[in-house]
């Protein structure tokens, strides 16, 4: 299964790479994550809980980075192992081009499934790995933009992480 997509993000090129780089924005980031430890130098390992169709597992795995060009792109792979409900692996291959707004973020996306998650079907495997990219990189935006128009929180409330990130 592959996709590509891109979105507009209102932070500097610099800003958006941190972010991509950080273990905390990826947790708050990847839905149904739980855990996200490591480094982007000696890779991540995550815990991930998701439902698929009738099979919910949680998935254990690790995240390499490769391909790194500082504040520009690189490379996202990951495999996890969910027990008897299968495995899923894919990366995504992420670009950052300066924009007048901010940064427009692209990505392609190349994602497998195995085991009892195969057998659902591609269909139903396409939308769900297309819904998961789609919302990673929805609550990304909204991580490095802030709350939307009339959902303003206080500056106050900004998490700790994503203060260093910023420098705000």
């Amino acid at each position: 299964m592959q996709m590509s997509d891109s979105r507009e993000i209102k932070a500097e090129p610099a800003v958006v790479f941190a972010a991509l780089l950080s273990p905390d924005v990826l947790k708050e980031c990847v839905p149904g994550a739980q855990e996200v430890t490591g480094t982007p130098e000696e890779g991540f390992e995550a815990t991930v809980v998701q439902k698929v169709g009738p099979v919910k597992a949680t998935f254990k795995g690790a995240v390499t980075i490769s391909d790194i060009v500082e504040n520009q792109s690189l490379t996202l792979s990951g495999e996890g192992k969910g027990g008897a409900a299968g495995f899923a692996k894919g990366g995504a291959k992420v670009t950052l081009e300066p924009t007048e707004a901010g940064t427009l973020l692209t990505y392609d996306v190349e994602a497998k499934v195995g085991g009892k998650l195969a057998q659902l079907g591609s269909r139903i495997i396409d939308g769900f790995a297309k819904k998961m990219a789609d919302q990673f990189f929805t609550r990304f935006q909204e991580v490095l933009e802030g709350p939307a128009e009339g959902d303003e929180a206080p500056e106050a409330e900004k998490k700790g992480w994503l203060r260093r990130i910023t420098g705000s």
